[in-house]
C-alpha cells in the first residue's frame, strides 16, 4: 500500500518537491520525464508528491541524470558513491545499445576500404586481444552488460581490423577469438532480450569460426543462434539449426570433453525448442540425452563458456518442467540444486525458475522471495524475461488489495504491470 497524503514521509515529500522544481525550471513536463524514465506521467506524479518512495540507487541515479543534476541535489543524504540496486529494465534497455548501433554497420568496413594503411607497429598482439575477449565474456557471465558495451565498442571494431592486417600465421587464431567475441554478445544480447541483435552477433561468430578452422566453436556459435530463434519465437529455425549441428557432432566417431560440452547443450536447446511448443514427451528426451552426456563427462564444465554439466542439465530440467507446466516437478528437482559454482545468470535461472514454479502453485511468498533472489544476483533475467514479468504479473492479480509492497515494487521494477 502506498502512504496516503496524511502519512508521507517528510523525506519523501522533500525529495518529490525538488524532482518537481528541476523539472520544471528545465522546461519539462511530467509526460516528458516519465517517459525518459521509461515511467507511467501517474508514478511521476505520486514520486513529486511524496507518495510513491524512491529508494534504490540506480533509478535515483536516472532521474537526476535526466534533469542534470547530482544525486546529491535531489537527495543530500544520499552517499557519493553509494552501492546501486537493481538497474529498471529501461536502464537495462540501455546497456547495449552502443554495440547495438556498431552491430547494424558492420565495423570492418573501414578496414576493408583501407587494407594497407594500418602501421603494423600500432597493432596489438594476439595475447592481449585474447585477455580482452576472456574479459568480455567474464562480464557476460556477471551480467554488467554496461561493461560488455564498453569493451565489446572498443576490441570489436579492433579484432575486425586485426584478422584482415596481421600476418597470416596469426589469422586462424584471430578469427577465433574474433568469433568468441561475437558469441558473447549473442549471449548478451539474449539476456537483454534483443533477439534480433543476438541473431546478427551468433551469425558473425559462425563465419569467423569457420575462418578459423575450428569446427566446435561453429557449433557453439549455432547454439548462439538457436537461443536467439527462440527468443524471435521462430522454433522451426531453431530446431533446424540445432539439429543440424547435432547431427554433424553425432557423425564423429570419437568424442572430446568438449564435443560432449557441445552436443549436450545443443540438446538442452533443443529441450527448450521442444517445451516452447508443447511437446511434452520430446522434450523430456532431449534432457534424457543431456543428463546422459553430463553422466559421462562427469563434471561441470565451462567449455566455449556453455557452463555444460550435471547441474547445468538440472537447471535446464527445471526450466523444461516449468515451461510444460509441471511445477511440481520442477520444484522436486531444482530444490535439491546446489549452483554456487555456476554463474551469476546461472544462478539466477534457476532462481527465476523456481520462481516461476512456486507462483504456479499459487504459493505467493516462496515465489516472491525466488523472484527477488534472483533479481539480486541476475536483474536483468528478472526485468527482460517475459516468463518472469508474466509470474509477477499473475503474483499480483492474484493478490489483488492485498499485494504487498514488495511485490508492486517488483512488478514496477520489471515493467509487468503494462
Amino acid at each position: 500500500m502506498k502512504p496516503t497524503g496524511k502519512d508521507v514521509d517528510p523525506q519523501d515529500r522533500a525529495f518529490g518537491q525538488r524532482v518537481q522544481r528541476f523539472r520544471k525550471e528545465r522546461g519539462r513536463t511530467q509526460a516528458e520525464l516519465a517517459a525518459a524514465l521509461g515511467k507511467t506521467s501517474s508514478w511521476l506524479s505520486q514520486v513529486e508528491r511524496g507518495v510513491q518512495p524512491v529508494q534504490r540507487m540506480d533509478l535515483l541515479q536516472q532521474i537526476a541524470d535526466e534533469l542534470g543534476v547530482s544525486v546529491q541535489q535531489l537527495r543530500p543524504s544520499a552517499p557519493a558513491d553509494g552501492p546501486s540496486q537493481a538497474p529498471t529494465a529501461q536502464s537495462l534497455s540501455n546497456d547495449l545499445d552502443e554495440t547495438r548501433r556498431l552491430l547494424s554497420g558492420h565495423p570492418a568496413l573501414h578496414t576493408l576500404l583501407a587494407v594497407g594503411r594500418d602501421d603494423p607497429g600500432t597493432m596489438r598482439t594476439v595475447e592481449s586481444l585474447r585477455s580482452d575477449v576472456d574479459d568480455l565474456w567474464d562480464l557476460t557471465h556477471a551480467g554488467q552488460l554496461a561493461q560488455v558495451s564498453a569493451l565489446a565498442v572498443q576490441l570489436l571494431p579492433e579484432l575486425e581490423r586485426t584478422v584482415r592486417t596481421a600476418p597470416i600465421k596469426h589469422q586462424a587464431e584471430l578469427y577465433l577469438l574474433l568469433s568468441r567475441a561475437y558469441q558473447a554478445l549473442s549471449a548478451a544480447f539474449v539476456r537483454q532480450d534483443e533477439a534480433d541483435a543476438a541473431w546478427v552477433a551468433a551469425d558473425r561468430a559462425v563465419f569467423a569460426a569457420e575462418r578459423s578452422g575450428d569446427p566446435l566453436h561453429v557449433c557453439a556459435s549455432v547454439f548462439r543462434m538457436v537461443q536467439a530463434f527462440v527468443r524471435l519465437r521462430s522454433l522451426g529455425q531453431a530446431e533446424h539449426a540445432a539439429q543440424t549441428a547435432i547431427g554433424a557432432l553425432g557423425e564423429q566417431t570419437s568424442q572430446s570433453s568438449e564435443s560432449l560440452s557441445v552436443l549436450g547443450s545443443l540438446h538442452l536447446a533443443m529441450a527448450l525448442v521442444r517445451a516452447r511448443a508443447s511437446a511434452r514427451t520430446e522434450a523430456k528426451e532431449e534432457i534424457a540425452k543431456a543428463r546422459a552426456i553430463a553422466a559421462q563427462l562427469g563434471e561441470n564444465r565451462n567449455d566455449f563458456n556453455l557452463e555444460f554439466g550435471p547441474v547445468n542439465v538440472e537447471i535446464q530440467a527445471v526450466s523444461t518442467a516449468v515451461d510444460l507446466g509441471d511445477a511440481g516437478e520442477a520444484l522436486d528437482i531444482g530444490l535439491t540444486i546446489d549452483a554456487a559454482e555456476l554463474s551469476p545468470e546461472r544462478q539466477g535461472r534457476l532462481l527465476m525458475d523456481l520462481g516461476r514454479a512456486h507462483a504456479q502453485r499459487r504459493h505467493g511468498g516462496e515465489a516472491l522471495d525466488c523472484l527477488l533472489r534472483a533479481e539480486a544476483i541476475a536483474p536483468e533475467i528478472i526485468q527482460t524475461h517475459q516468463a518472469a514479468r508474466a509470474a509477477i504479473r499473475e503474483l499480483v492479480l492474484v493478490a489483488g488489495p492485498n499485494a504487498s509492497r514488495e511485490l508492486l515494487e517488483l512488478a514496477e521494477r520489471a515493467d509487468a504491470l503494462d
